[in-house]
């Protein structure tokens, strides 16, 4: 695909199948987004095709769309069911036909009873009988009542009227979903729903997300673009993570190889230009020089980079303390709010979008009144980060300008990098501020916000517009901060680490929660769940016994007869001789990995090989291999000295 003078990406060739979970993955600006519209056939290649089977369907859902506001919410979502309107029609018109005629003998008859049979097994098929029940299930899990359905559209919000398209693709179970940022105006609990439909859908998915948590869960395949090229890691998300890092290093030894071959090249030149005896032999040095394809390495990002925010004055003890803090508008947003943030905690703000975590940190902030008594600590200097804050920024000044103002004392010689972190590197740094998007203008906002004096963060919706990187950077920045931060997020992996205390925004009630984000969590799901279930996986890797269960040792006891005890021993001795050949086969495979990593180096020393992927693949997909080959060999080496120790 080209838009300019270099390719945003070319030779682009892989195969999406059934029950694929892909995650699409790269920086901004790498051209995720166009390859979502060329697959959903929005936008045509420059060069190459896409190919897909006949009757596939693709649901696609862009990051922005044009939504009607002529329905209410029930109305615009059956529209997801067109197709079966259409087919309904049908079936009922040969129902008609049938009606009318009374030559049954005929074979015309016969060829419309058949037709009849075929469009009415199809319509049952495609779930007609249930589809209002299905409609309102989806909507639901999205995050919207029984009440909201009958509301027109134009009365919500423009995030959550991509609820109502969200569920128009869902509800139409495409062959292929193809989603771009489908979490950015969900909450938890609709992230956790659309999850657990992802998971059981027999659609195949392709999706862009920062959220690290969501695309963890759900996708089982990461495809790259990075440096023009699209790469295949068929494998989950951290586990690509590893691989990606393995493979840079053996990019940069390649690359390294590469430049000295060349500087090796270029002396020879040099040294014997002028000398005939050494013509021929300067010529063939030429010819290779110019043949030569330079290795490119992939884009380092910045997660190493560190942010502190400069030094503030130190605080109250006691920061926000609300006692029977109430606000309603036409209805009462939220009522009995009683809470003390201590000086140094990180908290966060959860909750349904509409529960009242924006309203009740615009009551901090002063910004609207309400009941009850709400008090801001002594010594408070507020930084506070909402969507509207992108525009307050000055549009005359650039972006490097727009920091430079703020950047106080060493800082000021890593505005660069921190720019690049947040995605505003190299030439982008000069841009006006009145030409940035919303999103880019948010994550100024936010720069901005981490190069100021501050002792108390109110962030409302952060990571909105940030890249996997720059949250990182954010992330980090906060939880070395040494003030007081309240954060109002959906991201779960963000949240994971940094705050100690969960406060739960629903039904006009604000609830505290010790802990961090994953236990609130496991709290809320119910044990039966899906979502439960992986919640419960992901914090308890320990063994469950149940309540009236014995230990084992215990079940054994009293006298044993001689047969049983002949029998104990000969299962025994089975058992030690399983595990010996256990422990020998993994010691088999464990030698040959090691000899073949050995010959994959040595071919990967070679300049013109060193950038082979499928070298480079083996290379990274053996050594993976090889750790975890490690690791159960010493599990199996223990069990098997268990055993021993038993038999003796």
């Amino acid at each position: 695909m080209e838009f300019g003078v270099k390719p945003l990406f070319e030779g682009a060739s892989f195969v999406v199948n059934p029950k694929d979970r892909i995650a699409l993955v790269g920086k901004n600006g790498a051209g995720k987004s166009t390859l979502l519209k060329i697959i959903a056939g929005m936008q045509r290649p420059t060069a190459g095709q896409v190919v897909l089977p006949q009757d596939t369907t693709v649901g696609y859902l862009p990051q922005v769309m044009r939504l009607s506001d002529e329905t209410t919410v029930r109305e615009e979502t059956q529209k997801a069911f067109a197709d079966v309107a259409a087919l309904k029609q049908q079936v009922e018109e040969l129902e008609r036909q049938m009606s009318e005629r009374t030559d049954y003998e005929s074979d015309d008859y016969m060829a419309l009873v058949e037709r009849y049979t075929q469009e009415h097994e199809r319509y049952l098929m495609m779930g007609a009988e249930n589809q209002e029940a299905q409609l309102e299930r989806t909507l639901m899990g999205l995050g919207f009542e029984r009440r909201d359905f009958e509301r027109p559209t134009s009365e919500f919000s423009g995030g959550w009227r991509m609820r109502i398209e969200l569920a128009k693709i869902l509800l139409q179970r495409p062959d292929v979903l193809l989603l771009d940022e489908p979490t950015n105006h969900l909450d938890i609990e609709s992230i956790q729903w659309l999850e657990q439909f992802l998971a059981t859908s027999a659609s195949a998915v392709m999706l862009v997300s920062h959220d690290r948590a969501f695309i963890n869960n759900v996708c089982n395949r990461t495809i790259e673009i990075s440096c023009g090229r699209v790469i295949d890691y068929r494998v989950k998300y951290d586990e690509y993570v590893v691989l990606r890092k393995e493979r840079r290093e053996q990019q940069q030894r390649a690359y390294e190889n590469q430049q000295k071959e060349i500087a090796d090249m270029r002396q020879f030149i040099e040294r014997f230009r002028y000398q005939a005896t050494k013509a021929v032999q300067v010529q063939q040095k030429i010819k290779q020089l110019e043949k030569i394809v330079p290795i490119e390495v992939d884009e380092v990002d910045n997660s190493a980079l560190h942010l502190k925010f400069p030094p503030c004055l130190r605080s109250g003890d006691y920061p926000v303390i609300c006692d029977e803090v109430r606000k309603e508008y036409d209805h009462v947003v939220f009522d009995h709010v009683n809470l003390t943030i201590k000086r140094g905690e990180k908290v966060a703000f959860v909750g349904k979008n509409g529960e009242g975590k924006s309203t009740l940190v615009k009551c901090i902030m002063g910004e609207i009144p309400f009941d009850g008594h709400l008090k801001v600590g002594h010594n408070i200097q507020i930084g506070y980060f909402a969507q509207n804050q992108a525009q307050l920024l000055d549009e005359s000044l650039t972006v490097f300008q727009t920091i430079d103002y703020v950047a106080k004392g060493d800082i000021r010689l890593k505005i660069r990098d921190i720019l690049g972190a947040f995605m505003f590197g190299g030439e982008a740094s000069d841009k006006k501020v009145k030409v940035l998007s919303g999103g880019e203008r948010s994550r100024l906002a936010m720069i901005k916000l981490l190069l100021e004096p501050v002792n108390l963060l109110i962030l409302d919706e952060p990571t909105n517009h940030l890249d996997m990187t720059s949250k990182d950077v954010l992330k980090e920045a906060i939880r070395a901060f040494d003030g007081t931060a309240i954060i109002v997020s959906h991201d779960r992996e963000f949240l994971d680490g940094l705050v100690t205390k969960v406060y739960e925004f629903g039904g006009g009630r604000v609830r505290e929660h010790l802990g961090g984000i994953y236990d609130f969590l496991r709290t809320k799901a119910p044990q039966s769940s899906p979502v439960g279930d992986t919640i419960e996986a992901y914090l308890d890797t320990g063994r469950k016994t149940k309540p009236n269960e014995a230990p084992l040792e215990n079940a054994s006891s009293g006298n044993v007869g001689g047969a049983v005890a002949y029998a104990a021993h000969k299962e025994q001795q089975r058992r030690l001789r399983k595990a010996e050949r256990a422990v020998e086969e993994s010691e088999r495979k464990i030698s040959d990995m090691e000899r073949r990593l050995k010959e994959l180096d040595q071919l990967l020393m070679d300049p013109e090989k060193a950038s082979d992927m499928v070298l480079v693949t083996e290379y990274t997909t053996t050594k993976r291999a090889l750790d975890e080959e490690v690791e159960r060999w010493e599990k199996l080496s223990e069990e098997l000295e268990e055993l021993t120790i038993e038999d003796e």
